[in-house]
């Protein structure tokens, strides 16, 4: 089977509380989900109906198996999963206080799963052959992985997506990621960051020398988050600025993975560049307005929903305690 999308790097089983504003100290209940980078962004392309795949490795485990059982569900072929010894599978706890902190923990000890594929391991055709090729910035953290990363993109020879994914604790220093972003954008045609990525990609932070620098690198298509302020893109045909879409937020985490399987979703289906943008930050919003991650990843049917100004459905993975918790802030 040839795949539409195939992402590679992280993954992790998010616990995440189901009282929202609490300490995670004092929370009494959880949810588990399914989640990492480029393990989401696989699942929210497969809602739109593409043939998707992931590269990644769990730990031989409880939740190893619950990695695998939940990308059969969502549609995500799970052949390029494998299995470390000696590695557990690595977990994510956030705490949720609405609307913009969210602080995550990450426990990837001794060393996370994720970070032990190797070049030889690689299915190189299979790779060649999909329409699009996503990694990830934290893939090139560590060895064996980031030379398998820079491998997989060399490989390709369509449509690549880098995200820019900084995160700090996952590094040595700064200057080491910049370098190593770098060699890895020489393979891109694609790259997604927010302003702290961009700043650690190429040392801009200001959106358009952002961008400008991005494509400079010789990507094709620069893609500037901003948050609040929405998202600005940049090829050769120009620059577009798209506002956020306004919802209530629940949990902001996710949101930039279902923002990334809306651009994959946007390139496959050969939509302009605004177009694009526009689904991609409607996308990202529904799911700052649910609990899970990849649980929380929409259809077409509700993106459009939303950005006509339709009234989207409950979300089914919130509880009765989340919202008589929100509701209970709403009134204070």
């Amino acid at each position: 089977m040839t795949h539409d999308l195939i992402t590679m790097g992280r993954v992790s089983v998010d616990v995440y509380p189901l009282q929202v504003g609490v300490p995670l100290e004092d929370v009494e209940s959880f949810g588990k989900y399914l989640g990492g980078s480029p393990t989401n962004v696989a699942v929210a392309a497969a809602r739109y109906g593409h043939r998707t795949a992931v590269i990644t490795r769990t730990g031989a485990d409880p939740f190893g198996r619950f990695v695998r059982r939940a990308l059969a569900g969502y549609g995500v072929d799970d052949r390029f999963v494998a299995d470390v010894p000696g590695l557990p599978t690595p977990l994510a706890f956030c705490e949720i206080f609405p609307p913009d902190d969210f602080p995550l923990y990450f426990y990837r000890y001794p060393k996370a799963p994720d970070l032990e594929i190797y070049e030889r391991e690689l299915d190189l055709d299979a790779i060649r052959a999909a329409r699009i090729f996503w990694a990830t910035v934290t893939g090139l953290s560590q060895e064996p992985s980031h030379g398998a990363t820079l491998a997989a993109l060399a490989a390709h020879p369509g449509t690549t997506v880098l995200d820019l994914d900084w995160r700090p604790m996952f590094w040595e220093s700064p200057d080491e990621a910049r370098a190593r972003v770098g060699r890895a954008l020489e393979h891109a045609t694609v790259a997604i960051g927010n302003l702290d990525e961009c700043e650690i990609a190429v040392g801009e932070r200001e959106p358009r020398a952002a961008a400008r620098a991005l494509l400079d690198r010789g990507v094709s298509v620069a893609i500037v988050k901003q948050g609040p302020r929405g998202t600005l893109a940049a090829s050769a045909d120009g620059v577009v600025e798209v506002p956020p879409t306004p919802v209530e937020v629940v949990n902001g985490l996710g949101a930039g993975d279902a923002f990334g399987g809306a651009v994959c979703h946007g390139l496959l289906s050969g939509w302009d560049l605004e177009r694009i943008v526009r689904f991609a930050g409607a996308a990202g919003a529904i799911v700052a307005s649910r609990l899970a991650c990849s649980d929380a990843m929409p259809d077409a049917g509700e993106v459009e929903d939303l950005l006509a100004g339709r009234p989207l459905p409950a979300d089914t993975a919130d509880t009765a305690g989340i919202a008589s918790t929100i509701e209970k802030e709403s009134t204070a």
